[in-house]
């Protein structure tokens, strides 16, 4: 007898009805406010520099050599300072001034990161936006839709492939009123 595998979804794991009272991003934008400066830079530089981008060539940051990005999720009133040194992905103090920020909601990089979402479906349906140096956020944009995924970890990939869908579900939850 043949097996039946099916992909698991959000719904299939928590009903509509526990999704929609999920602590959403307004939630963890108090959490991570909480957060000591230090602590916070360590963690997104482990995470964005460790993690996400040490698999990009450095030559793919050169664009941000000594150039300061800025990163804004803006339902968490969260914002990161980016920049490169020898190629790699450097998080700067918070009070960094950007040459240039990209604009999105929590679900919308969540997306991105993920490959659900392409940068310019985003960019086009005004969910992602930029500021400043439009040549530092084009490049930007370019890299975001460049992330090698394939070169994560399979659980870290998996990882946030299910977050993301259960973010997206969550919120379905909530504006549908399940």
């Amino acid at each position: 007898m043949p097996k039946h595998h099916f992909a698991l979804t959000p719904e299939h794991v928590l009903p509509p009805v526990v999704l929609k009272h999920l602590p959403g991003p307004r939630f963890w934008g108090r959490v991570q406010r909480l957060l000591p400066p230090g602590m916070k830079k360590a963690l997104l530089q482990e995470l964005l520099g460790g993690r996400l981008l040490s698999a990009l060539p450095p030559e793919r940051l050169r664009f941000l050599e000594g150039r300061r990005l800025g990163i804004e999720v803006l339902d968490m009133d969260f914002r990161v300072v980016l920049s490169a040194v020898s190629g790699k992905l450097t998080v700067l103090d918070e009070k960094s001034q950007a040459e240039a920020s990209v604009q999105a909601s929590t679900l919308d990089f969540l997306l991105l990161a993920s490959q659900l979402e392409d940068a310019d479906t985003l960019f086009f349906h005004r969910r992602l936006h930029m500021t400043g140096d439009t040549a530092l956020g084009l490049e930007a944009r370019n890299l975001m839709d460049q992330l090698p995924l394939e070169k994560l970890s399979p659980r870290l990939r998996i990882a946030l492939n299910h977050f993301t869908r259960m973010a997206v579900a969550a919120r379905k939850a909530r504006y549908e009123g399940s």
